[in-house]
């Protein structure tokens, strides 16, 4: 299974890629987590960012909007996503948004929004969180003791 993390933003500071790289190189050869960067320099407005997102989108995806207006869910129910997701054997693009969010555009295409938390965190930190949910949602699937629920 492939997931790719597509996010607006500029290059991270180190701290960030060395996280995000750390949760990915934890996932299973069969469980791929990528990143595909869309730079703010090149998309100033929200339309922008979201026509280059979507771009980064193939036809078959299934597409996650990250955003606050999606449905929140805890790390349990995020492993049953990642179990059904598994099951499609389809590949998964996670959108995040720039300062100003997703555009609508984004959101229509989505074939669900979900909600980090209700809690606003800086962009750079949410590639990490994501990596990081996705490694846990992992380990409760294979029984890994790394989450302790």
């Amino acid at each position: 299974m492939k997931i790719r993390l597509i996010a607006v933003g500029d290059k991270p500071r180190s701290w960030v890629t060395e996280a995000f790289d750390d949760y990915a190189r934890r996932l299973p050869r069969e469980l791929s987590l990528d990143l595909v960067q869309i730079p703010t320099a090149k998309a100033r407005t929200r339309a922008s960012q979201g026509e280059r997102a979507l771009k980064a989108v193939d036809r078959q995806d299934w597409v996650v909007a990250l955003d606050e207006t999606g449905r929140s869910c805890d790390s349990a129910a995020l492993a049953a996503k990642l179990d059904g997701w598994r099951n499609e054997g389809r590949t998964v693009a996670l959108l995040v948004g720039g300062a100003d969010g997703l555009d609508a555009k984004v959101l229509e295409r989505a074939n669900e929004v979900v909600a980090l938390s209700n809690l606003t965190f800086p962009h750079e930190l949410v590639r990490v969180i994501v990596a990081e949910q996705l490694y846990r949602a992992w380990t409760i699937l294979s029984g890994h003791p790394y989450h302790r629920a």
